[in-house]
């Protein structure tokens, strides 16, 4: 079994370089890398086109960009990747070798701070006692699978939640302890109390109902 790896880009040109070389070597074993662009303003489709074996253009929006992925991947497994994230090596291994249907893995922020190991351990927390995990976490499943739940709902936000919520009704998913490394910057860049009060409170709006394009606004 073999991998596509699909990133969503917008603008990542600060990243984007050192997260595709990462990937180049499960680019030789056979696996394949989707980068779908939003509409980048930058030199981001420039700089990753000669690191990927597909590089796609949309409309913006997580969700349809990961969908657009999907729909040209040519193999059994779809691992979403954020343009901030770094597998842990054999992630490949880890995936294929647990035979599970669909899954993530755990998460560490790159700050050294010690806060972000306590959000991280929060973060990995929640989701091994909910079933959900997010986009950070390199959510993966297996191609058919994606399929049959009719893949993400393109809505503006909270879409990995959604479509776990989907996939759980057919499976738990595994949790890889092995962490992906993705970066603190949101964090750093907004404050670490106002960003956690945020995301929590999108996330509880989300679950009493509140739509997400509303959410989207507020975020």
């Amino acid at each position: 079994m073999k991998l596509s790896i699909i990133m969503p880009t917008l603008n990542e040109a600060m990243s984007i370089v050192d997260t595709l070389h990462s990937l180049q070597y499960l680019r030789d074993k056979g696996h394949e890398v989707i980068v779908v662009d939003g509409g980048s303003t930058d030199n981001t489709c420039h700089l990753a086109i000669p690191l990927v074996d597909q590089f796609l253009q949309t409309s913006s929006g997580r969700a349809q960009q990961m969908n657009v992925g999907a729909h040209s991947a040519h193999h059994e497994i779809l691992l979403f990747l954020h343009a901030d994230t770094y597998l842990p090596q054999d992630a490949d291994d880890l995936i294929i070798k647990s035979g599970h249907a669909w899954g993530r893995f755990d998460v560490r922020l790159s700050g050294k701070s010690w806060h972000f190991r306590v959000i991280a351990f929060f973060m990995n927390w929640r989701s091994y006692l909910t079933g959900i995990a997010t986009g950070d976490q390199a959510i993966f499943v297996l191609h058919r699978l994606y399929i049959e739940v009719k893949g993400f709902p393109e809505i503006p936000l909270m879409e990995d939640i959604a479509l776990s919520h989907r996939l759980k009704r057919i499976c738990r998913p595994l949790c890889i302890r092995v962490p992906v490394m993705t970066s603190s910057r949101r964090w750093e860049e907004k404050g670490i109390k106002r960003t956690i009060l945020l995301m929590w409170g999108l996330r509880l709006a989300y679950y009493l109902g509140i739509s997400p394009h509303h959410l989207k606004k507020i975020y």
